[in-house]
């Protein structure tokens, strides 16, 4: 008995060590990673608008801005950094609180872009717009690339720095609480799933097509 009680609490140990691999700090720049992948789809998307606006398949632009609503602004920007992140960033003063105005801007701004990409693509109205339609997926990554590295490099260490190891580990408790309630399931898994599937249906699924050419001779 004494030797299956310590054998199942060692087992307890590793699950638990295993739940806790993920920090709060680490699950929010994750979750940026996912933002990232359709930013990528929507440089891509440009690209292509400019060169032939009937190559870019409209479902997939409606996908890819739907998914960044649902994940990226109503998720992760709403309920995790302008309710947890921000505040207590801005409370704590120094560089950090100094971007917390702008980046609150730029998600304000990012959801008028997210509009207009749903708008024009679902309306079939890509050919017709695809110029103004690239313009606007360029800025809306152009934007979201600065962004995010400003809040992985500066806002969320600084976040972190306010708390202590015992509130760190409670805030990745509801975090993770609020992503299943948000989503029913686990939202970073489906989001993975879905970006999957809109790069694959871009044929941007093979990681070997990013490879940058040869250095030019100098």
């Amino acid at each position: 008995m004494v030797g299956a009680g310590l054998v199942l609490g060692a087992c307890k140990k590793e699950d638990d060590e295993e739940e806790g691999d993920v920090t709060a700090t680490e699950d929010l720049m994750r979750e940026h990673g996912v933002l990232r992948r359709a930013l990528v789809v929507y440089r891509e998307a440009a690209s292509r608008l400019r060169a032939n606006a009937a190559s870019v398949p409209g479902d997939a632009l409606v996908k890819t801005a739907t998914l960044f609503r649902a994940f990226g602004e109503d998720y992760h920007e709403k309920k995790l950094e302008e309710a947890y992140i921000f505040p207590a960033v801005k409370t704590a003063g120094g560089r950090a609180a100094s971007y917390v105005d702008v980046l609150t801007a730029q998600h304000a701004r990012g959801r008028e872009l997210t509009e207009y990409v749903l708008a024009t693509a679902q309306a079939q109205k890509i050919a017709s717009s695809a110029g103004v339609l690239a313009d606007a997926l360029d800025a809306f990554a152009r934007m979201y690339e600065e962004h995010t590295a400003i809040e992985d490099t500066i806002i969320f260490p600084a976040w972190k720095k306010t708390m202590n190891e015992k509130q760190l580990d409670q805030m990745g408790d509801k975090f993770e609480d609020i992503e299943k309630q948000t989503f029913g399931k686990d939202g970073f898994d489906d989001a993975v799933v879905q970006m999957d599937g809109i790069e694959k249906s871009l044929a941007l699924d093979d990681l070997a097509k990013f490879t940058a050419p040869p250095a030019p001779k100098a």
